[in-house]
């Protein structure tokens, strides 16, 4: 049989495709830390649920495909909260933010294109940009220097003829990096000048760390065309089998496109949507401040663990719920297989995502992981202890 030269293309997710040997350890009777994943564990606030079971018709039937209006208008709320403007037809209601970048790619990409992203990227990036034909031009960062990548220097280079969107994440995933406001104006200048579009996703917004406040691309009125940004309930709202997103554009040309396959698709949840409206409607300053303070306990614990193992580098994260991290060993891949199916430290053991998958290079980050602190302190410094203890045995192996 005959497959998409495009589906050939691209890879297996180095975020999932362990899965496998995870529940082989598992079956082992082994406990399997696992921190390869953006799934918290913080409880998700039971007015999701709440509003589900208050739903008061009988048939649960097809939303509107733009979304439920109390969805749109939740999230319209949202945004005005924080200073932004928009109207509910500026917000497509979607299947999760995964769903949000298809639909946007489908409507902005051919073969032949290319997309600037700052690598280490989120891998998922290179899977829905590459089954419309066209590819990731990587803008290289350096983790010496906090994986920084906003300026002219280390954008406009990359710029061709091809080029059709910027696309970055905002705090960052894998980085977590935090743009400052100087870095957001850069970017906006360089998408207008060159009639880019400027793709921000921003599902980890109130994950910030350093006393920012939340911030969004959309607090440029002047890139009203190019400014496209992708959101979730996923993360701030510790949702991640809510699939609600969103794409929000002031781009009315674009979010028309984008109806089309909103239609063609039928429509996004409608009990999910109506639980991520209480979310949006019901959540304080406080339910966010309580959240990121968690989380930046979380990331603090993982950096001193992490600064016990001989070896390892990383930069400091300033933003969402990862690290990426260099290891001292030959191959990330390698480790995780050896530490998946014949390690374990009083039956303990750990999983991550291998970094290479990150990159555009082949080869690139082949000693690098990502690592999600979502668990909590006491099994995050378990976890960096048996991973840190995993190396070490898999060290000696290879020198026999």
């Amino acid at each position: 049989m005959k497959f998409s030269s495009r589906i050939e293309a691209c890879s297996l997710s180095p975020i999932r495709k362990f899965g496998p040997y995870l529940a082989e350890a598992q079956a082992k009777g082994r406990n399997v830390y696992q921190l390869n994943i953006g799934q918290p564990d913080i409880e998700t606030p039971p007015v999701f649920l709440a509003a589900i079971r208050n739903y008061g018709s009988k048939v649960v039937g097809y939303a509107p495909s733009p979304g439920v209006n109390a969805y749109l208008e939740a999230a319209q709320e949202y945004y005005a909260r924080l200073g932004y403007e928009v109207s509910c037809d500026d917000i497509l209601a979607t299947y999760g933010g995964s769903e949000a970048l298809q639909i946007l790619f489908s409507c902005i990409l051919e073969d032949g294109d290319e997309v600037l992203v700052p690598e280490p990227y989120y891998p998922n990036y290179d899977t829905f940009i590459r089954v419309t034909g066209a590819t990731i031009h990587p803008i290289p960062t350096d983790p010496a220097k906090g994986y920084r990548f906003a300026t002219r220097e280390q954008i406009e280079p990359h710029i061709n003829a091809h080029t059709r969107a910027l696309l970055i994440t905002n705090p960052g995933n894998p980085t977590g990096v935090v743009l400052t406001p100087e870095e957001r104006r850069v970017l906006a200048d360089i998408a207008k000048e060159h009639n880019l579009f400027l793709i921000s996703d921003e599902v980890y917004r109130e994950l910030v760390y350093g006393g920012q406040k939340p911030s969004s691309m959309l607090e440029f009125p002047d890139l009203a065309e190019n400014v496209v940004v992708i959101d979730s309930v996923s993360k701030r709202f510790s949702a991640t089998g809510a699939r609600v997103g969103a794409i929000i554009s002031r781009n009315r040309e674009l979010m028309g496109h984008a109806m089309k396959i909103a239609q063609g698709r039928l429509c996004a949840t409608t009990l999910d949507q109506i639980g991520a409206a209480a979310l949006y409607r019901t959540m304080t300053p406080e339910y966010y401040d309580g959240v990121r303070a968690e989380y930046q306990r979380r990331r603090d614990a993982v950096e001193a663990a992490l600064r016990k193992i001989p070896g390892v580098q990383f930069a400091y994260p300033e933003g969402a719920f990862y690290v990426m991290v260099k290891l001292p060993v030959d191959d990330a891949d390698q480790l995780q297989y050896f530490l998946l199916q014949e390690f374990e430290d009083h039956g303990d053991t750990v999983m991550y995502a291998p970094g290479d998958g990150f990159y555009a290079e082949p080869g690139k980050g082949r000693d690098e992981v990502r690592i999600a602190y979502v668990n909590q302190v006491e099994k995050l410094q378990r976890a960096i202890e048996v991973l840190g203890l995993g190396i070490q045995a898999y060290n000696a192996r290879q020198k026999q």
